[in-house]
């Protein structure tokens, strides 16, 4: 349940400790409980810089993942994992990021690994915020997967791994998670290019099973890898297909396109609440407390305050720490303003 009106949240991610970069290019020197020690003091950082700004809504930061959904390949059965990419040198692209091919049946046998971090998180959290888990969608998730003769093309391959993230959202429900981020930031890269209401359907089944037991939503981007989109920036492919999506909220990434297509808030709200990207990810600048709510009452002549929530535009883990901690505090305090005001 939404505790109240321009609450302020992350997406998933948060940037790694550099220590932790180090260490994780170096797990063989390492023991099974120093390495359990170590996700447990990662959660721990990025669960402090998330209440020290004071979010409502925290996550555990994505810090035992190598990165968004790459780290869900080492759960699925039936993929001959890529051990290098094909390309390694020069400016970062989505290119140096390796696919895997299919060897057999699509399956994980032990999840996707989303419940113990949630449950890691539940240790470790202090009371007060809500705690929010993110789980790729199965769109999202096919994407670095080539398909075969048996999984002809990406759709195929989404449909075989829509059970799997169904399965993985009822266990999170069954461990108590009470908030369900589904990431599927291709079916928003993409959207110009496939028919949009298929990605409403696809989305819609696979979490059928938990609607209705748990507060869900979906982040819809333009890619950040490197703070690097894939798609062309528009919201207006996806729309009005996207208002069917079976969820509570809708994130939308507005601070690094200056609030284009503002108006998709409004079209939002009228049925699901709107989390408005409010501070760039892809940018140095830190937005003071003062230009932060300037943007909310901005939004607030789009949506009533009780339909709106705010965020970074995206994941922060592509965003260096010490920025990131400062643009979640003023965006909190730039909330907190508006709240007062309103």
């Amino acid at each position: 349940m939404k505790e109240r009106p321009l609450r302020t949240t992350v997406v998933g991610s948060y940037p790694f400790p550099g220590w932790l970069e180090f260490a994780s290019a170096r797990l063989p020197e390492f023991g099974p409980d120093d390495i359990a020690e170590m996700r447990d003091d990662a959660v721990i950082a990025a669960v402090h810089d998330q209440v020290a700004a004071g979010l409502d809504v925290i996550t555990d930061g994505e810090q035992t993942r190598l990165d968004f959904n790459l780290s869900f390949y080492g759960y699925l059965a039936g993929i001959d994992r890529e051990a290098d990419p094909p390309r390694r040198f020069g400016p970062p692209a989505h290119d140096q990021r390796g696919r895997h091919r299919i060897a057999g049946e699509l399956a994980a046998p032990r999840g996707l690994g989303v419940v113990e971090e949630f449950q890691r998180l539940k240790r470790l959290a202090p009371p007060g915020p809500v705690l929010k888990a993110s789980v790729p969608g199965p769109y999202t998730l096919s994407g670095r997967l080539i398909p075969n003769a048996d999984y002809p093309d990406r759709w195929a391959v989404a449909e075989a791994l829509l059970p799997l993230v169904a399965a993985e959202l009822e266990a999170l429900v069954a461990a108590g998670c009470g908030e369900i981020c589904v990431d599927e930031p291709s079916m928003s890269c993409y959207a110009h290019r496939e028919d949009p209401a298929r990605f409403v359907d696809i989305f819609n089944r696979t979490v059928a099973p938990v609607a209705g037991r748990c507060r869900l939503g979906t982040h819809l981007c333009f890619g950040n890898f490197k703070a690097r989109a894939v798609g062309p920036r528009r919201y207006a492919p996806m729309f009005p297909a996207f208002l069917d999506l079976a969820v509570d909220e809708i994130h939308l990434e507005m601070a690094s396109r200056e609030f284009a297509e503002i108006e998709v808030v409004e079209r939002v709200a009228e049925t699901k609440d709107a989390v408005v990207g409010i501070v760039d990810v892809k940018s140095y600048y830190i937005e003071p407390p003062e230009e932060i709510e300037r943007r909310i009452r901005m939004c607030l002549r789009h949506a009533p305050a009780e339909r709106l929530g705010f965020a970074p535009d995206c994941g922060l883990s592509q965003t260096a720490r010490w920025a990131a901690r400062q643009k979640l505090r003023n965006m909190v305090e730039g909330a907190r303003r508006a709240r007062e005001a309103c």
